[in-house]
């Protein structure tokens, strides 16, 4: 799993309190240490401009972590430029991920129309859409809680437009009491909020703040995927400081309550997930995996993978809305791209059945990564087409941007696999892998891995458990950041068949 995926929750929580008022021409400027399971891992540095009837707002946040002794940093910054009365004029984002770079600039006409320019490796891409009905940015959000204020018992929804993901994050706000509260040593009455932050089709990341009397966040806590977050405001100096060393994959891992010898060869596994936190388990349901949700909150997950039906053609053809939408390009799967369109080609050959088709290219996506590198943060399927190198996710992109660029629907599946030992861990790990559409309206889902084939695994199997399917893009990985961690697995039969 990537740790990319962890800086969404405290990004879009850095966005839900803004930096305190400043004067015309005076930019204001908030440190603020992060940690991560109680060990400093990076900083946010939070800044807010206003002159000449704008106010631009800009975070700026970092994390190192290591992953099996590679150490690793995520570097994002985001800036937003709004009115005076926080009507959206312009965004950029920088997200620098390990070794790659992806630059979103975006603005906003007077039609109301967003206009971005993605920048990736050289190349850029151009995309449209219409500003998200009630949406807000930092400018207008920081106006909205002002508005607000903070009464005990004050309840209130709010669409934040987010510029690293490129969507509409819903948060539900509470405003709770006035607490001391400890800020590295400084004790501080602050008053207590509850952000319960949602996207489209995901589970919720709940997180406490405490902020003062200028809606400034001073500490806030955040649970994702079994760990803990926390920005603490605090000196320039510590904030840019020193960070320790975190080990993450073990946080990653969800054991099994017994070793699965042969997976591959397993015509379905049966998993019995109990919940570990409060809240609904969510796993979906699709042509590879069954789910039956028990009185109790658990789950049973049948993971049975399908077969294609035979003698399909490509490209598809059907009406399908959600078989179409997995056809289009994406930020992250450029299936427009004359880089990914080749590929793909070389890869199919003549062939014109689709099963063949998928199968092809899961094997050359196998081929063509040489670096399983675990310092990439998360790469597009442009990029790792260059570069030939990443871990799981990178092989999925590309593996999903070919099948589109040939017309083959697919959707970047997450969640766990078992892997039995890794680096000294034994069990399921976080993973990413693909699912292409083979057949027309009555076609199938089918799995693929190619990271698992480059590895000598066999490819995708009945030990891989989805938590989430999407289009590729990191926003998608919401569902796996949400779930992952709030259960164990407490069973497994394996049906080997006859």
């Amino acid at each position: 799993m990537k740790i990319r995926y962890l800086l969404y929750a405290f990004l879009v929580l850095a966005s839900a309190v803004s930096p305190g008022l400043a004067s015309d021409d005076e930019i204001e400027t908030e440190y603020l240490a992060v940690f991560l399971e109680n060990k400093k891992v990076g900083y946010s540095v939070q800044k807010r401009l206003v002159a000449d009837g704008k106010v631009m707002t800009a975070i700026e946040t970092a994390i190192t972590i290591s992953r099996l002794n590679i150490p690793m940093t995520i570097h994002v910054s985001e800036t937003c430029v709004e009115t005076a009365t926080g009507k959206p004029i312009s965004f950029e984002s920088v997200q620098e991920l390990g070794a790659m770079t992806m630059k979103m600039t975006g603005t906003i006409d007077e039609r109301g129309m967003v206009n971005v320019t993605t920048t990736s490796m050289g190349a850029q891409q151009k995309d449209s859409f219409a500003w998200p009905d009630g949406a807000v940015m930092a400018e207008g959000l920081r106006l909205m809680h002002a508005e607000r204020g903070l009464k005990e018992g004050s309840k209130y929804t709010v669409k934040i437009f987010d510029p690293s993901i490129m969507q509409v994050v819903e948060a539900q706000i509470e405003v709770g009491s006035k607490r001391n509260v400890d800020l590295l040593g400084r004790v501080v009455s602050l008053t207590e909020v509850t952000t319960t932050m949602n996207l489209p089709g995901t589970g919720a990341i709940v997180s406490t703040s405490y902020v003062d009397d200028e809606l400034r966040a001073q500490k806030s806590i955040t649970p994702v995927a079994g760990m803990q977050i926390e920005m603490v405001a605090c000196a320039k100096e510590f904030a840019l400081g020193q960070n320790d060393v975190l080990e993450i994959i073990e946080k990653l891992f969800v054991a099994s309550p017994k070793p699965l010898d042969d997976v591959g060869s397993a015509k379905s596994i049966t998993y019995h997930l109990v919940p570990t936190q409060d809240g609904d388990l969510i796993v979906p349901a699709n042509d590879n995996q069954q789910v039956r949700r028990l009185p109790d909150g658990s789950v049973i997950v049948t993971v049975a993978p399908a077969a294609a039906p035979a003698r399909s053609r490509f490209p598809y053809a059907g009406r399908d809305k959600a078989v179409l939408e997995a056809m289009k390009p994406t930020r992250f799967l450029q299936s427009d791209r004359e880089e990914i369109i080749d590929l793909a080609r070389r890869a199919v050959g003549r062939t014109k059945d689709a099963a063949e088709a998928v199968n092809r290219i899961e094997s050359f996506v196998a081929r063509h990564i040489k670096n399983r590198s675990l310092s990439v943060g998360y790469a597009s399927a442009v990029e790792v087409a260059k570069s030939k190198q990443g871990d799981c996710s990178e092989f999925a992109v590309l593996t999903a941007a070919m099948c589109r660029a040939v017309g083959i629907p697919a959707q970047v599946a997450t969640g766990i696999a078992y892997v039995g030992d890794f680096g000294g861990y034994e069990g399921f790990g976080g993973h990413a892998w693909v699912q292409a559409y083979v057949g027309g309206e009555r076609g199938k889902w089918i799995g693929l891995d190619a990271a698992f084939k480059s590895a000598g695994r066999g490819g995708y199997g009945p030990g891989h458990i989805a938590l989430a399917v999407g289009n590729g893009n990191p926003e998608g990985f919401f569902d796996l950041v949400t779930t992952l961690g709030r259960f164990k697995i407490e069973k497994v039969m394996v049906n080997r068949g006859r």
